[in-house]
This record gives structure tokens, sequence and C-alpha cells, in this order.
């Protein structure tokens, strides 16, 4: 079985690159390490196997919060990724959502149709 994590990022944002890049580096540490205190198995496999990672876009907010909710039924690790403001865009204005790691089909069944960041 294949592992991966998968970053969702606002596209209604307009972020900068290397905005989206931190605040997608941001979800990638948090989700693992919120996974490594609830499913150490599944990090361990993740870590095994390479970390991959698919950063993926959420058309706004709506769709973000749909996403993450979607994810936590299924019982996936997530992280949501709120700004502090320092930069680009509003304190408070959430970003980016971490999801996993967890198998690929996991995943996919809830990030499978969203396009590529």
């Amino acid at each position: 079985m294949e592992y991966k994590m998968v970053i969702v990022i606002r596209a209604d944002l307009g972020l900068s690159a290397g905005k989206a890049v931190a605040q997608g580096a941001h979800a990638a540490v948090e989700c693992a390490r919120k996974a490594r205190a609830e499913k150490a198995s599944k990090v361990r496999k993740w870590l095994s196997e390479g970390q991959r990672k698919v950063v993926l876009k959420a058309q706004d907010l709506d769709d973000l919060e749909d996403i993450k909710r979607r994810a936590e039924k299924r019982k996936l690790t997530t992280a949501l990724i709120v700004d502090a403001g320092l930069t680009e865009i509003p304190p408070g204005t959430p970003t980016a959502l971490g999801i996993g790691p967890a198998a690929e089909n996991e995943i996919d069944a809830i990030t499978g149709s969203l396009p590529l960041f």
C-alpha cells in the first residue's frame, strides 16, 4: 500500500508563489506532527516510502472547509493553517489544509478530483 500526504491551498487568495509554498510547508509539518501522535504506524510507512506529498487547489474557503469535513469524517488526520497576517493577507485567514499521511486510496476518495496547485 502506498501512503501520501495532500496539501490543499486556496486558489482564491492569489497568494504569491513564496507565500503559497510557506503555507503548504506549515500544513505538511503540522499534519505530520499530529499524525505522529495519533497514527505512528502510518507515519513510519509514509516516511519509509519517501514522504510523498501532492499539492492541490481548493476554489475558496467553503471548498477548503468541505474537504476538511469530509477528511475528518473518514478519520484522516487534518491540519488547517490560519495565517498570522504579517505579509500578504489579513490575520486569521485560513490558507491551506494538510491531510494525512494515509493510504493513497483513502485520501483520493476525498481529493482525487481536485486540480494540482
